[in-house]
C-alpha cells in the first residue's frame, strides 16, 4: 500500500535548494486529522524550528473540519513533530550552518494511517539561482521537442 499525500510545497524546489529530507510525525488533534483526510491543507509558507530540543512546525493551515461540533480550532496554530533525539540533534548540528533552514516539503499518511511530515534541510536560493534554474528547464523542454520532431 503507497503512501496518500495529502498536499505539498511545489515553491521548495524553486525557491530552495534541498539538501536533505527526513519523516516525522506530527501532533494533530482529532478534527485536525479529519481535515487532512479529506485534504484540506496547506504548506505555503510554513518553516520547521528547534526550540528547546523539540522542533515545531509553524504556519502549516489545516482547515477547520466541517462536521466538528463545538470545539474550533486555530487553522495556524504551532505543531508539534515527532523525531528520534539523534534526529533533532543531526538536525541542529546542520541548521547552525549559515543559511540552512527546515521546509515541509509534503504531508501524507503512512500506510499504518499515520500523519507523516517530510522535512526538508535546505539553503535558500538566490534570484540568478532561480533564473539559471528556468532557463535550463526551459532548454531541456526544447531540446527533447527538437529530437520528437526529427525522430517522427
Amino acid at each position: 500500500m503507497a503512501q496518500r499525500v495529502v498536499c505539498q510545497n511545489r515553491k521548495a524546489a524553486h525557491d530552495y535548494h534541498i539538501e536533505d529530507t527526513l519523516e516525522a510525525g506530527i501532533v494533530l488533534l482529532g478534527p485536525e486529522v479529519k481535515s487532512l483526510r479529506e485534504g484540506r491543507a496547506s504548506l505555503v509558507d510554513s518553516y520547521a524550528k528547534i526550540k528547546k530540543g523539540e522542533v515545531y512546525l509553524y504556519n502549516m493551515h489545516i482547515s477547520p473540519y466541517s462536521h466538528s461540533g463545538h470545539e474550533r480550532l486555530d487553522p495556524v496554530r504551532v505543531r508539534k513533530l515527532l523525531l528520534n533525539k539523534r534526529e533533532i540533534k543531526r538536525l541542529i548540528g546542520k541548521t547552525e550552518e549559515k543559511g540552512y533552514t527546515l521546509i515541509p516539503t509534503k504531508v501524507y499518511f503512512s500506510p499504518k494511517g499515520w500523519a507523516k511530515v517530510e522535512l526538508a534541510v535546505a539553503k535558500g536560493k538566490r534570484k540568478y539561482d532561480k533564473r539559471r534554474a528556468l532557463k535550463e528547464k526551459q532548454l531541456r523542454r526544447e531540446m527533447e521537442q527538437a529530437k520528437k520532431h526529427r525522430y517522427s
